[in-house]
């Protein structure tokens, strides 16, 4: 017998051992319902069968091993796709949704090659059964990787909304104590609490802009017309006052007034220059140049130090990726989340701009092009 017609005509033993497997994956299959516990399984075999059925070229099958089978056309998604979100709610591990399917293949072949006995299995069966589980098992292993990143990222965006009560009554503390002058010890340990307390605010407004840009609601701004050149003085003084070892130039020339949110203007820049601190030479000053035309605004920050290797400054905006200071050390991550760089090209898409990176064994600068009046995303 053929292999699809055998899994037509099989399919309850084949069945009733994905059950029975299913059912030892535990602790999330502890609660489940033999329905449950089968899912779509039988969806997933009938497609199957339905797959060994239709004729394919040797450049499908070829599309196929690379991925790129065709979607369904009369369905918006399919039965390995619907099981593996389903799997993945009822907090089911990647390792064991593709267990599932390893003893799909498994029981399938087993029980077919005991029918087929004692004639000899059809070869090219094997051969596209295979290729239809593994594409199966691609589907499955995108949409469960989805919806567990999207459960991540909602969970987080919970925590970060829920701990900002708590936080904003510890900085309300912090602020009247130290307005009490009740004695040095009190007033000291009001300061602690203050600065840890805009601390914790920084990495919660990280932790919720990165939330939002992998929700795919991006980062929010409000447009206004601001002056680049005040906004950023503002912002480099206030750095300075963090910093007071470190030296911070800026420069700026043309006109520098826009449609920009002013806030997010601020935190770019903020971002930038504390990883140009970070990582730049500690003896050298951190360039802020600032060119206004017509059309555009350009923000360069500059600093002098190790150049950046080429495969870090291919993913120096990615998120949650740290690089090594100026003596070679990875970064210390207490109060980073990795954040800063993927937080600025974020804020710079928002507004239509775009920002680069460039580094040599001279210096390392990161520039941003902005539209002056582009409408924001």
């Amino acid at each position: 017998m053929r292999l699809a017609d055998f899994i037509e005509h099989q399919r309850e033993p084949v069945l009733v051992q994905w059950e029975a497997f299913a059912a030892t994956l535990l602790p999330a299959a502890a609660r489940m319902e033999p329905l449950e516990l089968r899912d779509h399984a039988e969806q997933i075999l009938l497609a199957i069968a339905k797959d060994l059925r239709t004729s394919q070229t040797r450049e499908a099958q070829r599309e196929k091993s690379l991925g790129r089978a065709p979607a369904p056309i009369d369905a918006a998604e399919t039965a390995a796709q619907t099981h593996a979100l389903l799997r993945a709610r009822a907090g089911f591990r990647i390792s064991e949704l593709t267990a599932e399917y390893r003893a799909l293949r498994a029981s399938v072949l087993r029980l077919w090659m005991d029918d087929c006995a004692p004639e000899a299995p059809d070869l090219d069966d094997i051969v596209r059964f295979n290729e239809a589980i593994d594409q199966a098992l691609a589907e499955s292993v995108t949409f469960f990787s989805a919806e567990v990143e999207q459960s991540r990222n909602l969970l987080l965006g919970m925590l970060g909304h829920d701990m900002r009560s708590p936080l904003q009554a510890i900085q309300v503390t912090a602020s009247y104590l130290a307005a009490l002058n009740a004695g040095e010890r009190v007033s000291d340990a009001a300061g602690r609490l203050v600065r840890s307390g805009a601390r914790i605010q920084a990495l919660l407004d990280d932790l919720t802009d990165f939330n939002r840009s992998k929700l795919g609601l991006g980062i929010n701004v409000v447009p206004a017309d601001v002056n680049l050149a005040d906004l950023f003085t503002d912002e480099l003084d206030e750095l300075r006052a963090l910093y007071p070892d470190r030296q911070l130039e800026l420069r700026v020339s043309g006109e520098l007034r826009g449609l920009w949110d002013g806030h997010r203007m601020q935190q770019l820049l903020q971002n930038l220059v504390i990883n140009a601190i970070k990582y730049g030479a500690q003896d050298a000053p951190v360039r802020v140049e600032v060119t206004g035309d017509p059309m555009n605004v350009r923000v360069d920050v500059i600093n002098t130090g190790p150049a950046i290797d080429r495969a870090t400054l291919a993913r120096v905006f990615d998120p949650l990726t740290r690089g090594r200071d100026e003596r070679g050390q990875r970064e210390d991550s207490a109060g980073s989340l990795g954040l800063g760089l993927f937080i600025a090209s974020e804020i710079a898409r928002a507004h239509h701009g775009e920002i680069q990176a460039r580094s040599d064994e001279k210096d390392t600068s990161f520039s941003v092009s902005l539209p002056r009046a582009a409408t924001p995303q």
